[in-house]
């Protein structure tokens, strides 16, 4: 009984604090044992706008680092969102209207919110980055 692993069921949640618990520590790296396409894509979202320095999948290890990061979390519930209600999720989770991002998935994909204002789409609120 000494080798039980407890496992969330959500992978990015499980991510997110992770990568903040290795930036609280002082490190600029974090290795994941537990990753998914849904989670790669997220990462790509973050490092195109320049939280996540680099993410690499060696073997079954999924290495991210991370540079400009400040904070970063999965929301809970995964509220929907729409194009009229997008500015209150904006105040809500970003400290202020330029800095950070709000990743929502649509039914085009995993996009920012501004990304999404600029489609005219309302998605599902994913996570957030600063």
């Amino acid at each position: 009984m000494k080798n039980i692993v407890k496992m969330s069921q959500d992978i990015v949640a499980d991510a997110l604090n992770q990568i903040m618990n290795a930036k609280k520590a002082g490190k600029d790296s974090v290795k994941l044992k537990r990753h998914s396409k849904f989670l790669l894509s997220l990462l790509a979202l973050g490092k195109l706008k320049g939280y996540i320095s680099d993410y690499s999948l060696k073997e079954k290890n999924l290495k991210i680092k991370f540079s400009n990061l400040n904070f970063c979390k999965a929301v809970k519930p995964r509220y929907v969102v729409k194009i009229l209600n997008m500015d209150k999720y904006v105040k809500r989770y970003l400290p202020a209207r330029d800095i950070g991002a709000l990743i929502i998935t649509t039914n085009q994909g995993l996009m920012t919110h501004q990304t999404a204002l600029d489609k005219n789409l309302g998605g599902s609120l994913i996570a957030y980055f600063y």
